[in-house]
């Protein structure tokens, strides 16, 4: 069995792009460097909180996103290195969301002036993927060319690049070219997301029966996770 498979494939890549765009969306009307972002954390603690979240588990659920898109479109060399760059970049990012995470309770609990130079302070320190920034966006355009070659649609495969306008760093709000880039996204992959899933055979009631319980226990070990 090929791993992510259909279900898993199909649903990252519908939840994946919507997911970003959510969160893009959701924090665009504050300004886009970060002590205004740390500003609206203390004034839109819940929205803010909601934004950065779903952001992140974007970028998480992207990777399955990506392997799927790979073998899916051929695993040739530009395939298997944009799948490469594109999937260290969302390492990068996910790295970058926990950096948003400690700032945000730096905001909590010393006030926003103080993270604010906090986060000034640090803000330049290296670290791994200082030296990986560029697979963030340049990953894209190497996909999405990979995917233009493997039957894609070239509509699509611009969709896919625009990914690459999507600016990166730490605490970093909206602009329009995030707004477009995450639209592009959801454009290239959540229509190929739907049809893989109309592709994959009905679930039968062996299946139902077994997915419940595992998703029960799969709940209940996520709220022993945060008492760890």
């Amino acid at each position: 069995m090929r791993f992510p498979n259909g279900w898993v494939g199909g649903v990252a890549l519908v939840a994946g792009p919507v997911l970003l765009l959510a969160g893009t969306l959701l924090r665009s009307p504050f300004d886009f460097f970060f002590p205004d972002q740390l500003r609206a954390v203390a004034e839109h603690p819940a929205l803010m909180r909601a934004a950065y979240t779903a952001f992140l588990a974007g970028t998480v659920v992207m990777w399955a996103a990506v392997a799927f898109l790979v073998h899916r479109i051929g695993a040739t060399r530009w395939a298997a290195w944009g799948g490469v760059l594109v999937t260290v970049g969302l390492f990068a990012r996910t790295f970058h969301a926990g950096v948003d995470h400690a700032a945000f309770s730096a905001t909590k609990h010393l006030g926003v002036v103080e993270a604010t130079e906090l986060v000034a302070q640090g803000y330049g320190d290296l670290h791994l993927f200082s030296f990986l920034s560029f697979t963030i966006m340049f990953g894209w355009y190497v996909l999405a060319f990979a995917a233009y070659r493997g039957g894609l649609g070239r509509i699509r495969s611009v969709a896919l690049a625009m990914m690459g306008l999507l600016p990166l760093g730490v605490l970093k709000g909206t602009e329009i070219v995030s707004i477009i880039g995450t639209i592009g996204l959801c454009v290239a992959l959540v229509p190929l997301g739907v049809k893989v899933l109309m592709e994959q055979p009905t679930p039968t009631r062996k299946n139902v029966l077994t997915a419940v319980p595992v998703a029960v226990g799969l709940g209940a070990l996520a709220v022993l996770s945060t008492l760890g």
